[in-house]
């Protein structure tokens, strides 16, 4: 037995699974914490770009944190090893790109 139509044409067809998209979508980027794209896609989404950077510097202070945590917590050999060195020169670098995104604004 065939399902009934639930849609007259194909247009309305499309038309609903536009209007589905559109809205997961706005889901998606209200999930992340991100404001909307700008209703016409010439126009700068500058708000939405420095919220994408916020959340990217706030993801590399976790990771300084995070790894400054791993490196106090290992022994005094470890810590003067190579591997220690290695890790303290990614540090480094990743509050280096922390010092960088501050600098966009």
């Amino acid at each position: 037995m065939p399902q009934p139509r639930k849609y007259a044409t194909r247009a309305e067809q499309q038309a609903a699974y536009r209007k589905r998209k559109a809205v997961s979508d706005r889901e998606r980027l209200a999930q992340k914490g991100l404001p909307p794209l700008p209703a016409i896609p010439t126009m700068p989404g500058s708000p939405r770009w420095r919220a994408m950077i916020e959340q990217a510097s706030l993801l590399l202070s976790a990771t300084v944190a995070e790894m400054q945590g791993y490196h106090d917590a290992r022994s005094e050999h470890w810590q003067d090893s190579t591997k220690a060195e290695e890790l303290l020169a990614k540090l480094e670098h990743v509050q280096a790109a922390i010092d960088e995104l501050d600098a966009i604004e």
